[in-house]
């Protein structure tokens, strides 16, 4: 095997930011070339993955224990930025809960990308009540991802119309490249991804819907490919609470109407960096929450951001 490249810090201009462990594994495996590890502040406790994709130098952050929330997402994006100083561009990476609604048929293994809105980013916080409404509104609504991204969001959404996401071709290529990753991040059976009503409650024991009684899943029309994963693009629900209960995912749906879905590190990043956020859906936000799909979601996501790295140039530093 042949040395790793190394470089220098100020020569990775692109960012993904990948809290858990299988979010971060899925994103390294997608590296067309990894670099060698770079000396580090010992301040710094992020874990930095170094590589090129897609033209593009890419520093790929994360935190020894896999932390989820708000507050250890902003820390990896406050060390990162200090260690690489020329970052401009933003991917938050990894997996989220779905908001199946009537306007949306969202499935697991889908994949959603953060749309600004109007004045809107693309992603909103829902557990943030502060005594002003100004406060409020500059916490709940974070600024809009960085004007680069702008072009790329039109370009992918209007080549979508004519051509499937490159999501399947990505994953096959790493599996090429690394066989040994199938077991983890294939594409479970889609017998697998069943919507129960929000009131259907999971039973207590069981960490998987085995035991549920599969009579009551709510019927849905057959996709025309129902292996392939659809991308959606619209608004993400970001907070620091996991939503598995169908009602109150349903309540905060009504509340922020067009939502797609739920995860919990977005609102910690979004207003410095300024980053798109790519989600593949692994749950429902329900009760019936496992781990069954967390690693194709994550394969899928890290897919969706290397295809969107295709749109967008290399910066020469």
């Amino acid at each position: 095997m042949s040395p790793k490249r190394q470089l220098r810090h100020e020569s990775y201009t692109v960012a993904l930011i990948c809290p858990l462990r299988v979010e971060l594994s899925a994103a390294r495996y997608m590296l067309d070339e990894e670099h060698a590890p770079l000396p580090q502040n010992p301040h710094d406790e992020n874990v930095y993955v170094l590589g090129s994709m897609c033209g593009h130098n890419v520093v790929i952050g994360s935190f020894p224990d896999g932390f989820m929330g708000l507050t250890p997402t902003a820390m990896i994006e406050a060390h990162l930025i200090r260690t690489f100083t020329e970052v401009e561009l933003c991917l938050v990476v990894g997996i989220g809960g779905g908001i199946p609604s009537t306007t949306t048929d969202i499935r697991l293994g889908d994949v959603v990308v953060s749309d600004p809105k109007g004045a809107l980013g693309g992603v909103v916080r829902h557990d943030c009540d502060h005594p002003t409404a100004e406060r409020s509104d500059r916490k709940k609504y974070p600024s809009p991802p960085a004007p680069e991204w702008g072009p790329v969001l039109t370009k992918m959404q209007s080549d979508h119309r004519a051509w499937a996401p490159r999501i399947d071709e990505l994953i096959s290529e790493m599996f090429w490249r690394h066989p040994c990753l199938r077991e983890q991040y294939t594409r479970p059976p889609s017998a697998s991804d069943v919507l129960f009503p929000k009131s259907y409650v999971h039973p207590r024991k069981g960490s998987t819907c085995a035991s549920c009684d599969k009579t009551m899943a709510l019927s849905r029309s057959p996709r025309a490919s129902p292996n392939t994963s659809q991308v959606f693009f619209g608004l993400i629900v970001s907070g620091n609470s996991v939503i598995k209960n169908g009602v109150t995912r349903d309540e905060i749906e009504e509340k922020f109407k067009g939502a797609l879905c739920f995860e919990m590190e977005a609102a910690g990043v979004i207003s410095d960096l300024k980053c798109i956020i790519i989600r593949g859906i692994a749950d429902y936000s329900d009760s019936h929450k496992n781990d069954d799909w967390h690693g194709y979601a994550a394969a899928a996501a890290a897919a969706m951001a290397k295809e969107m790295l295709t749109y967008v140039a290399p910066m020469s530093i």
